[in-house]
């Protein structure tokens, strides 16, 4: 995504916090947002490499997705690609169709790109993929009265053309709107940047061009900030809709919204945009105000008895466990925030992957023994699993 707005203001949903209440099904749905799985997803992104439209790897990381929503129980009639081309470039977007039960032809979209340039991607766009991958994850068996496509969409870095190609070819035929599109969601560059103060989200709202859905757009957006604070803790900012994947959809007279990460990461297409330098907690926050989001965009169903339990109990969330000093120079310490949980598993793996130090039932770990440089420590316990990213550094 290019981002150059000056222009914000912070804003929460005034006048529509009232009529918008928090919805506890939809808070326990929220609550089942992963962050090991939001930090699996990013990890594995960034090994796909430099994802330029067109390439091996551009082709590999649409087939990881389509094993994504295969694993997560999506059916092949759901999975469909959508191939298009540009000047000699050919690549393909991703769209996932789950059936609404009230408005089965009306959708609500959620998408964002999965093509990247100069690094692999991991804030610019892994992190939008890695939580669209997580709400479809989450809401594949919860009812939902409009029905939500699942778009990846690939050809956004060279000029927005593989959602060009989608909203004029398929959603807009011949001068008519061929699907009725309730709103187009987009999330771009939410990944923040590993030491910044990453604890706010811009909501963004259309401005511009199309002038009869701007207000449509602002009330939309509103909303978007409304469930994001209902839903996670993030501070909400509104902002204009810039230069992403939704612009097409705006041009053919549709709804649009978005998130895009509130302090600038400025690694979007630089080497540096890596695993390495991505904020995975803030990633996962992200997820939880996206799930609120869609079910209320989607209506989805309010049976709290018909959702699981999160493995991520009150007692044990992400944002409660305590893994300092980092960095760590010799002794990483592990603060659970129930200090009746005796059973434990401390891990911690390099950014390949590889297991180089494990500890049961310890809160203080030696690290002196490892090199510096960033790695995963992953707590376990028996309801929960937690990654934070450390550093190592003497």
């Amino acid at each position: 995504m290019k981002k150059f707005t000056t222009f914000l203001c912070t804003a929460l949903a005034v006048g529509t916090v009232s009529a918008q209440t928090l919805v506890q099904a939809y808070k326990n749905r929220a609550d089942l947002v992963s962050q090991a799985n939001i930090t699996t997803n990013l990890q594995e992104f960034s090994n796909l490499g430099i994802k330029t439209t067109g390439s091996v790897n551009n082709a590999n990381t649409l087939a990881w997705l389509k094993n994504k929503y295969t694993s997560y129980g999506y059916s092949a009639s759901q999975i469909v690609e959508d191939p298009f081309t540009f000047g000699s470039t050919s690549s393909k977007n991703l769209v996932i169709t789950k059936t609404g039960t009230l408005y089965p032809d009306k959708y609500v979209i959620i998408c964002g790109h999965y093509d990247t340039i100069t690094g692999p991607g991991t804030n610019d766009n892994g992190s939008g993929t890695s939580v669209i991958l997580e709400v479809a994850r989450i809401l594949k068996d919860v009812p939902t009265e409009y029905s939500i496509k699942f778009i990846h969409f690939s050809g956004e870095e060279q000029g927005l053309y593989g959602s060009s190609h989608y909203a004029n070819n398929v959603a807009y035929q011949s001068g008519v709107k061929k699907l009725n599109i309730k709103l187009v969601f987009n999330l771009d560059q939410v990944g923040g940047k590993l030491g910044n103060t990453n604890t706010k989200i811009i909501c963004e709202r259309d401005t511009g061009g199309q002038s009869g859905n701007n207000a449509s757009s602002n009330t939309i957006t509103q909303q978007l900030a409304t469930c994001t604070a209902l839903y996670s803790p993030l501070q909400t900012s509104i902002s204009n809709a810039y230069s992403s994947d939704y612009m097409p959809f705006e041009q053919k007279g549709y709804v649009i919204t978005g998130f895009y990460e509130y302090t600038r990461s400025y690694t979007e297409h630089t080497v540096n945009d890596t695993f390495a330098n991505v904020d995975p907690l803030y990633v996962f926050k992200v997820g939880k105000a996206a799930v609120g989001a869609m079910q209320h965009f989607a209506t989805a169903s309010t049976n709290v008895t018909a959702i699981s339990a999160s493995k991520e109990t009150s007692a044990t969330t992400p944002e409660s466990v305590k893994v300092y000093p980092n960095p760590a120079k010799d002794i990483l310490t592990v603060e659970l925030p129930d200090p009746t949980i005796k059973n434990f598993t401390v891990e911690i793996t390099n950014l390949k992957g590889l297991s180089v130090l494990k500890e049961e039932n310890q809160a203080q770990i030696n690290v002196s023994q490892l090199k510096n440089g960033i790695y995963l420590c992953t707590v376990k316990t028996e309801s929960a699993s937690i990654t934070r990213k450390i550093i190592i550094e003497k």
